[in-house]
């Protein structure tokens, strides 16, 4: 956990083409003041089209999530929202001359890569973190996401597909920098060889490749073998972060997941903001602050934070 906002210490930038688009894009990060929080600039647009990584500008959830302002959408920010949240970046400005982020190699690493170059820069203002205090859950017993109070963010995803190569896979991560960027980071988004051709009939994965994802057909990898045993689920929980981003603020408590995707993502994050008295805003030093209280009179902090060894009911 960081105790002051951070930015970036120089601008950087790269090249990719959008998975759904299929459209060539240059992308530069560039530092921003405190509070400024995440700014998508859209400069092939007259005066710079700006749209901010909040849930009140997402407009689609359809295969990944799409931000949207005045008519203009930048497409695909899952997977840099997910680095920028995984390295602690609470500033900054994101330049594209198209409408959708570069999918690189399906992961969020190139991403990780360009923040680490670039330089981590602290700055003069206390950084805010949401933490949850009652359990708030959308979905259902086949699908759902709930986020639960705990004094950490953890993430436990479980997916399950009808699929020789996927199967059941379930992981929970504590969501830091180096577990971020070891454990998570580079596992990359994949599609079925089998669903391809209708996607594309619908004008989704133009720019999608065996070089921009895992893909599978009926019994196997078409390219090569996974990064991690459990790329796949780890992959959700990519997309998860990134979407919780649109919090505003990162997250204290443990998100548990379901068999979900992108749409109940959206959705548990507008239920926690439309919820506030199941949260509460707090600085890092508020929150050292009540642990050494804790340690000193025995008293846990005001969440009911659970235990790091409880074993999650799924259901």
């Amino acid at each position: 956990m960081n105790a002051y906002q951070q930015t970036i210490k120089m601008e950087i930038g790269c090249s990719g083409i959008g998975l759904h688009s299929g459209k060539k894009v240059r992308m530069n990060l560039k530092p921003a003041p405190p509070d400024t929080g995440i700014i998508f600039k859209r400069v092939d647009i007259g005066n710079h089209c700006e749209i901010k990584a909040h849930i009140s500008n997402l407009n689609n959830v359809n295969y990944a999530s799409t931000l949207c302002k005045n008519g203009y959408e930048v497409q695909t920010v899952e997977h840099l929202l997910a680095a920028l949240m995984g390295l602690g970046i609470d500033n900054v400005i994101v330049e594209i001359d198209s409408s959708e982020i570069p999918i690189m190699d399906g992961s969020a690493v190139p991403f990780v890569f360009l923040i680490h170059e670039a330089g981590i820069l602290p700055q003069e203002r206390p950084r805010q973190y949401l933490r949850i205090k009652r359990t708030i859950k959308v979905g259902d017993k086949d699908k759902f996401i709930k986020v639960i109070p705990e004094n950490q963010l953890r993430i436990t995803y479980e997916i399950s597909f009808n699929h020789p190569v996927i199967g059941t896979q379930r992981a929970s991560y504590v969501c830091n920098e180096e577990n971020f960027s070891k454990k998570i980071s580079r596992a990359r988004t994949f599609g079925f060889l089998s669903e391809i051709k209708e996607l594309r009939k619908r004008g989704l994965t133009k720019g999608g490749s065996l070089d921009n994802a895992v893909v599978i057909d009926d019994f196997r990898i078409l390219n090569g073998n996974l990064r991690y045993a459990d790329e796949f689920v780890c992959h959700k929980i990519i997309d998860a972060m990134g979407d919780l981003y649109l919090l505003g603020y990162p997250v204290i408590g443990h998100v548990i997941a379901y068999k979900t995707g992108h749409g109940l993502h959206a959705l548990l994050v507008d239920k926690i903001l439309r919820n506030p008295n199941c949260w509460e805003l707090v600085t890092f030093e508020e929150y050292e602050r009540e642990a050494e209280l804790a340690a000193v009179t025995g008293i846990e902090l005001q969440t009911d934070f659970v235990p790091k060894d409880m074993t999650v009911d799924m259901a």
